[in-house]
This record gives C-alpha cells, sequence and structure tokens, in this order.
C-alpha cells in the first residue's frame, strides 16, 4: 500500500472512530499490556520449564488462556513492535531493522484507544523512534500514548533513565523494571478513580541481555542449582551456557515477581475482572542453542513467544491451553476485536477475538517468519541472511536467498536437530509449505528482495555490520543536521 495513501486512511479512520465511539464509559474493559524483551516461550513453569520459577505467571496460566504457537514474525526488537502497534508486517511499516521511526501518522494501537475514550499510557522501553536511543520524544511522536514515562532503549537496566511527562529526563530507581513496575502499578490505582477506562503498555528492557545484571538475590537462586540445557547447544559452550541461564532465569524471576505486583493491584482496585491482562515477548533468546546469543534466527528459541491473555468475563476464569498460530500482527487487531473498537482498513493482520471467544473456528494453517536485512549480532559478517519462511503448528520452513535452507518436523524434533530440507521423503512437506510461503508473500505484497534493496529503498544508512547507526535520522531515513 502506498504510504501516503495508508495515512491518510488512517485519519479518516481515527476521525470516525472518535465521532461514533468516543465517551465509553467504565464498562469497557481496560486493557494492560505487560511487554517483556528477549523471553522465549519455552521458559516458563507453565510451559513446562522445571528449572525456572516463574509462580505468578503460574497462577495466572490457571486463570488465563496459553497461546502456545505464538510467533514473532521478525524477531527482532523495533520490527516487532511497529508491527505490535499497527498490525502491519515490517516491510509495510519500514521497521524491518532496529533504530528507525515508526510513521508518526500511523493509524496505531495508542491513537485507537486514545480516540474512543480511553487514557492511554506507556511506560519504559520504547525504541520505535530512531533518533539515538537516550533522545527526548516529542508528542507528536508518541503515537498517541499520554501518560509517558519513557526511554528509546537502554540495556543497563541499573543505570536507567526515562523521559517523563514533564518532558524532563529522570533515573528510575534501582532496577528499572521494578521501578517501572511500580509506577504501573500507581497508574492502575489512579484508574480506578476516573470515569474513563485505560490503556496501558508496560514495556520491560528485561531478560534481553547484558544476563549478568540481573538483581543479585534473583541470579542467587540459580547459582548453585543443576541448570538442563536444551540438547542443540553445543557441549563446548555448556559452561557458558550456564552462566547465561543463571543471569537470564534471574531476570525472568524478577519480572515475574512484578507480574503478583500487577496482579495484586488490580485484584485490590477490584479492577481485575474488567481488565484484559496480555503478557508477552516481542522475540526470544537462542542462550547458545545451536552456538547463538541472541535473536533474528527462524529457530524456535527466537521466534517461539509466551502469551496469556486473561479477562474473567470475556474468557472464563480457568486456565486453558489454546494452539493456534498468532502471528505479530495479528495482536493489534485482536486486542481491538476484544474490546469491541473497529479495525482500521491499514491492519494487515487478523482479529482472532471471536476465534478466542469461542465464537468461530481458527483457519489459519500458517504464519510467515522473516528477516528481511541480515544486520548486527546477525549481519552478513557473522553469517547472518535475509530469509523468509512458514511456521506451522507442526513445521517450521525457510528459505533464503538462494532457495530452500532449513526444514524440521517441531513435532518429532522439537530442538531442531535434524534438517529435513535436502531429504527426499520430505519433498511433498517441502513443497506444500513452499506453497504457502508463495502465498503468504503475494498476500503481503513481499518481493523477497535482498536486505540492501529494501535499505536502498527506504534510504537508510547503515554501517559495515548492516545495522542503522544511533543517530538521528527522520521518517525517510535521512540524516538530521
Amino acid at each position: 500500500m502506498n504510504p501516503k495513501l495508508n495515512v491518510n486512511i488512517g485519519i479518516a479512520f481515527l476521525s470516525v472512530l472518535s465521532a461514533s465511539v468516543s465517551g465509553q464509559d467504565r464498562k469497557a474493559p481496560n486493557v494492560v499490556f505487560i511487554l517483556a524483551d528477549e523471553w522465549r516461550g519455552q521458559d516458563l513453569g507453565y510451559n513446562g520449564n522445571k528449572d525456572v520459577l516463574t509462580p505468578n505467571l503460574d497462577k495466572l496460566a490457571t486463570q488465563a488462556v496459553n497461546f502456545t504457537n505464538t510467533i514473532s514474525c521478525c524477531a527482532v526488537c523495533c520490527p516487532y513492535r511497529g508491527s505490535l502497534l499497527t498490525g502491519q508486517y515490517p516491510l509495510t511499516t519500514g521497521v524491518f531493522v532496529n533504530d528507525v521511526l515508526l510513521n508518526p501518522e500511523a493509524p496505531s494501537l495508542g491513537k485507537i484507544f486514545k480516540s474512543a475514550g480511553y487514557k492511554t499510557a506507556y511506560i519504559g522501553k520504547w525504541h520505535l523512534d530512531g533518533h539515538g536511543r537516550n533522545s527526548f520524544i516529542p508528542i507528536e511522536r508518541r503515537q498517541g500514548f499520554e501518560y509517558w514515562k519513557v526511554l528509546e532503549c537502554t540495556h543497563d537496566y541499573n543505570n536507567s533513565f526515562y523521559w517523563g511527562n514533564d518532558d524532563k529526563k529522570a533515573k528510575w530507581e534501582g532496577y528499572d523494571a521494578f521501578a517501572q513496575t511500580v509506577d504501573a502499578a500507581n497508574y492502575i490505582k489512579a484508574g480506578k478513580q476516573d470515569a474513563k477506562p485505560f490503556f496501558m503498555i508496560l514495556s520491560w528492557g528485561p531478560p534481553h541481555t547484558p544476563f549478568e545484571t540481573a538483581p543479585e538475590s534473583y541470579k542467587q537462586i540459580y547459582r548453585n542449582k543443576l541448570l538442563n540445557l536444551h540438547p542443540n547447544v553445543p557441549s563446548d559452550l555448556s559452561e557458558k551456557a550456564i552462566a547465561d541461564l543463571v543471569g537470564y532465569y534471574g531476570h525472568i524471576s524478577a519480572l515475574d515477581s512484578c507480574i503478583g505486583i500487577l496482579q495484586k493491584t488490580l485484584k485490590e482496585t477490584g479492577l481485575d475482572d474488567n481488565t484484559i491482562f496480555i503478557f508477552t515477548s516481542d522475540h526470544g533468546a537462542m542462550v547458545r542453542s545451536h552456538g547463538f546469543v541472541n535473536k533474528q534466527r527462524p529457530y524456535e528459541e527466537s521466534i517461539n513467544v509466551p502469551l496469556l491473555i486473561r479477562h474473567p468475563k470475556l474468557l472464563g476464569n480457568k486456565g486453558k491451553k489454546n494452539n493456534m498460530l498468532i502471528n505479530t500482527p495479528d495482536l493489534m487487531p485482536t486486542i481491538l476485536g476484544l474490546c469491541n473498537l473497529p479495525i482500521p482498513s491499514t491492519v494487515e493482520g487478523e482479529d482472532k477475538s471471536a476465534i478466542i471467544k469461542g465464537k468461530s473456528k481458527d483457519t489459519t494453517n500458517a504464519v510467515l517468519i522473516a528477516s528481511y536485512h541480515a544486520f548486527g549480532q546477525y549481519s552478513a559478517e557473522l553469517g547472518g541472511v535475509e530469509y523468509r519462511g512458514v511456521r506451522t503448528k507442526r513445521y517450521t520452513f525457510t528459505k533464503d536467498l538462494s532457495g530452500p535452507w532449513l526444514l524440521f518436523d517441531n513435532q518429532k524434533d522439537p530442538y531442531q536437530m535434524n534438517n529435513l530440507v535436502n531429504d527426499p521423503k520430505f519433498t511433498k512437506v517441502k513443497n506444500d509449505l513452499e506453497l504457502k510461503l508463495t502465498q503468504l508473500l503475494n498476500k503481503t505484497n513481499d518481493r523477497f528482495l535482498s536486505g540492501k534493496e529494501y535499505i536502498k529503498k527506504w534510504g537508510y544508512v547503515i554501517d559495515k555490520t548492516g545495522t542503522v547507526p544511533y543517530i538521528k535520522i527522520n521518517y525517510q531515513g535521512l540524516p538530521i543536521e
């Protein structure tokens, strides 16, 4: 879609929305959206990890829908966030690499909720402004969020800053996720007294690396514990992997305690029965699986993320698993659907709310996974490739620019140690998956060009690692003097 047309449609939609549904009363559900960074779906007690301690999330899972096939379409921070807010794929938003600006005029979640009469809040990591990771973000680039305690990006969790509603820079006390959670809890408490419903995103930086910066008391839980490694971790990296897990799990257990604070706050304020509580992550982490540390790769550790959705009145109060395929662009329209808000025509994802409520059947048999440009820790010089692929409930299939690359039977080979792409017994499976991929690429207007061509199309400036430097650039990717 033409970006200019896209913006005009969005502006018209928001005008109609404001006129038709503004003035929502307290019957409309609140929404609390918790976004972690680099938390893989396997690493939760309720999903079968017996090493990591997540008692509050385990309890939440007994009251929520646990979506076991939630996929990060482009398993990198900024592309995920652009898709989350707009319901569009990264090639449509232009945010297919890190540290670029999401179009300030895009029809997005914060604006839609605000136009529908909601209060809106964003706390924590933003990473959609492209003007430098510590730079001030003016109101016109905040995508409709009113309450604002945000920094573009930091992974210095114990020395973390934010820009507040007073447009002044301040520092979170101690471990930033703890302080951000307290702030979010206070926002919820204040919401009890307000006639308007609220939509709040709390975006944590952890458990993203550096793992060693987790609070000491939480790391200590795992220091003398026998930790199990995925069998796809190379033996010569096992010692490093164990050290990583001590900090990674330490971050996770610290964040789990934050979930406990938020759940307690919702119950004490009496808002829990009418609040849609969502917990998820932007992507996973390899943690030495297949020899890698971070994300962006098409393996399960990277693309499969947790997703819990709780709302007693809409979804019941008994935990259940749901194995439907949900992709990143589906989240925005699904949230709007759960709140009975109209969905703009610019959205490319699918509204899954009727399926979640049991009012219609799921027909999705494959979702798109992609890396549009090899950069940073997945740069070409480090072996990174552009790829497109599909994830079904059973298989993962990917192609790079040279042709079919990976094929895994995730049911029989959950740690993806046996690449079947050249196995003649799986020719029919591969051809079927390749057809599904072609259909998804056609549907999303993706010509599967090289990353360099997309960088050139959007005018982004990159360094030798393929990364957009953390400098000031505008929406077209041009340097600001």
